[in-house]
Formats: C-alpha cells, structure tokens, sequence
C-alpha cells in the first residue's frame, strides 16, 4: 500500500473559500491525499483564492514565487511537488496565471472543483490543467449529492453551502462574474448533509452563500423554499442545537426569516446584514437597490421579532464621489443601528466592474482618514457590547482546547470567543458561563452552577447600545 500523500491549502477571503477548501479536501481524500499545516511538507499545494479586494492577483504571485523555490529544492531532493490555484482568480484569470506563473500545474476555479482527480492527472501526464478543458454541462456540482463519505465532521460546527452564486450585480463586486448567478441546492440534500454531519458529533450548523437568504431550493414538496422554512425544518434535526447562517442581503430578506427568528431557539440571535455605505447616493451608485431607510426598517423588523438580536455589517469608504456628506451619512447610520461588530475596507476597483470605470476617485489620504475614523466608531460599539457581558451568565458552545492549559474555548450566540477551566469532556456541550472579564475579544469566565433559561441567557449579552434610537 502506498503511503499517502501530503495536501496543503491555503485559503483567503470568505467562508464560502472555507467550505470549497473541504470540499476539495474530501474530493481528493479517495486519491489518497491527507491534509498537512506545512506547506513545505506537502505533495501538492493548493492557493484557494479571492478575487474581491485590490492586488489579490498580486497576492497570489507573489506566494508563487515563495512556492517556485519551495518546489525547486524538493525537487533537487527528488521529491514531486504539484502547485494548483483554485477559487475567484483562478475562475477570472486563468489563461493569465498560465501565461505569467510557469512555477503553477493546475488551474481550477470553484465551479470545477470535482474535476481535481482528473486535471490532477492531466497535469501529471501533459504538465499542466486547466479546468476550462472541460465543459460546464455541470456547472454548480454543489447540487449533486455527495458521496458518503465526503461530508465528515471538522469539529463542533461546520459549515454548509446552500446557495451559490449573485444576482445583485453591485457595481463595485466581482461575484456575478466568477461565482455564476445565483442557485439553491434542493431541501432534501441539505438536509441529507446536515444529519450526516449531526451523525458525526457537529451541534453547530451555518448555512453559508454568496446571498444566502436568496435561497429558494426545491422542498420535499416540489415547491421553492425559502430560508426561514429551511431553518424550521433543519431545527428539527436530532444534534443540532445551533443554526447560523451568511452572508445575507438587505433585498432578500423576507417574512419567514423574521419569523425564524421570531420562533426558533436554535436560530442565533445574531445577523450578518452588509449595508455598504450610509449614504442613499452612494446606495444608488453601488446598484444595491436599498437606502439608508429602507435598510434601518429591515433592522426594525429583525427587533421587533427578537429583542436581543444583534448585528454585524460591511462598509466600504472611498466609493467613487463619495462627499464628505456621504460619509457622514455612513458614520450616522453606524451610530444609530449599534454594531456588535463589522468589516470595513477601503474602496479598490476590480477589474470589469463598472465602478471600475467611475471617474470620481476618492483620494487616498482621504480613504484612510474615512476609515480610521468608521473603525474606531466601530470598535468603541463592539468594545461596548463586550464589556456589557462581564458579570452576566451566557450560553456557551464549546468547541475545543484553548491555547492555554486547562482551559477550554468556545463561543456565545454572538461569536464571542469565551475561555473556561474545564476538563475535555464539556466539547460539544451547550453550557452557561458566568463571565468575569474579557481579555482583548475573548471572554473569560467560569462555567456556572446553574443553568439559566435560554432567555436570560440570550437576553443578558444584549447591550444598550444595540437599539435603533441609541
């Protein structure tokens, strides 16, 4: 029997490059590939790429040519080393990485992913793949049900793509064109993957797609679902105490998710809602086809169904002709909603995009005084949510051993990383954490000796800061 060989991916960007970087795992598992930390060690290095923020080509590159001579040595010591990009460059720059990258064997993007073994062979017997070689006849492979044994238990919480795929066709995002429009994966398969998973020890489950509350996947009764009733049907499932789900946009939000919230106890009280920009101009120039207003009635309707819910967002400062007035407007609407946390870049143009072609460059001196300032707004509300914690008892799903000795991690209904002394055995347990004190982002606490409600639990972490009027 030979020995098995060596697999290292490094991915970047978003959680859907998470999912896709097990999925290749699990594809290539029958090839007799094992996972590895170290990129040194491996018989075949994957880059699992981004194509959303400024220079990731050159990201990529530039690790290519750490990886050249990291191939050059195992080979003076007879070792084979494959080189493979994957992901959002790969699918929009493929011939270039081709042309510019000799050091690269395979080039896969994310709708070809099972054609690994194949291209992996291609490569070995002609030198280099390319997955444009093969035809698209089944382009969203994610609909197809896996093997069984490629859907396996990575710890307390997994994740499971459900949507793929945009529609919105934001000026300033790349998506459209290198994830495809947007498709939903039938109920039953979801379904059939989220047992599997339970089957295998996971408590935890986020539903993860590019527009994830755009989903619409054929039910059990041969009528599109929207993603509220495939919550309450996936809250069912023996195992399962938690749901989540990302990343979700302001237009697709309808009655049954505010309902899902409303109703089931596994839902995490917690939203990811990109909003963008403050600014009704800048909405208009993005496409998002929301404003301002419309986005705080959303936020309106999500409270009013669960009073302790919380939110994160994204924000991009710098949008061409974005006004001094438009930014203020973003920096309002912050102050106004209440963060537990959010993501905000500057503006960078990508390739074929419209916004690409917008005249009215931000400067950058300007950018990094916009962004400084929306951070630090920002991480004053997360730093007040935190803080609001110490002192109260939350709920905890624990996930693994902390860095330090004796001490287990996991995390609130709000991702909020909590350490307890605590032997292995509470992985995988819901428990409540009576928290002392927070260390950076990371609670710190004991666990409690006595269980609260799920209410009080949930209501404890809620801050002051977290309502519409603050």
């Amino acid at each position: 029997m030979s020995a098995p060989r060596k697999l290292h991916i490094k991915s970047y960007g978003c959680q859907m490059n998470v999912y896709d970087a097990q999925r290749m795992v699990d594809t290539l598992a029958p090839e007799g590939f094992v996972e590895t930390a170290n990129a040194d060690d491996a018989d075949l290095v994957i880059l699992n790429t981004c194509h959303i923020r400024e220079k990731a080509s050159e990201k990529v590159y530039s690790e290519l040519g750490r990886l050249r001579e990291a191939k050059d040595l195992a080979a003076q010591s007879g070792r084979t080393v494959t080189i493979a990009v994957a992901g959002c460059v790969a699918q929009a720059e493929g011939q270039e990485i081709i042309r510019r990258a000799p050091v690269v064997d395979v080039v896969v993007g994310p709708q070809s992913y099972h054609h690994l073994p194949q291209l992996l062979a291609r490569a070995e017997r002609q030198g280099r793949a390319l997955d444009t070689e093969f035809p698209l006849d089944d382009k969203f492979n994610f609909l197809a049900p896996p093997k069984p044994a490629a859907i396996r238990a990575r710890g307390v919480s997994s994740f499971v793509t459900v949507q793929e795929g945009c529609d919105k066709f934001c000026t300033f995002c790349v998506v459209p064109y290198t994830r495809g429009t947007e498709v939903s994966r039938p109920v039953a398969r979801i379904v059939d993957d989220v047992k599997r998973l339970a089957d295998n020890g996971v408590r935890e489950i986020t539903l993860i797609g590019q527009n994830v509350n755009a989903f619409h996947g054929d039910g059990p009764d041969g009528k599109p679902w929207p993603l509220g009733k495939l919550l309450h049907h996936l809250a069912e499932i023996p195992g399962i105490v938690r749901l989540r789900y990302s990343t979700s946009h302001p237009r697709d939000v309808e009655d049954s998710l505010i309902d899902a919230h409303r109703d089931l106890p596994a839902l995490m009280p917690f939203v990811h809602l990109p909003v963008q920009s403050g600014s009704d101009r800048i909405l208009a120039a993005m496409n998002r086809k929301h404003t301002a207003d419309d986005y705080r009635r959303i936020i309106d309707r999500f409270r009013a169904a669960c009073e302790d819910i919380a939110f994160s967002s994204d924000f991009i400062v710098g949008f061409p002709g974005e006004s001094d007035q438009d930014f203020a407007a973003t920096l309002a609407l912050v102050a106004q909603i209440g963060y537990a946390g959010a993501y905000s870049f500057k503006y960078s143009p990508r390739p074929g995009t419209p916004a690409a072609d917008m005249q009215e460059m931000v400067a950058t001196a300007v950018m990094d005084e916009r962004l400084a300032r929306l951070q630090e707004l920002i991480d004053s509300q997360q730093s007040a949510f935190n803080k609001a914690t110490i002192g109260k008892t939350v709920d905890v799903l624990f996930e693994r051993p902390a860095r330090n000795p004796g001490q287990i991690v996991g995390r609130t209904a709000y991702l909020q990383p909590a350490h307890v002394m605590a032997g292995p055995d509470i992985i995988g347990q819901v428990l409540p954490v009576k928290i002392d004190s927070l260390e950076r982002y990371s609670l710190l606490g004991a666990l409690a000796t006595s269980a609260a409600s799920s209410a009080e639990i949930r209501s404890a972490t809620a801050s002051p800061a977290m309502t519409t009027g603050a």
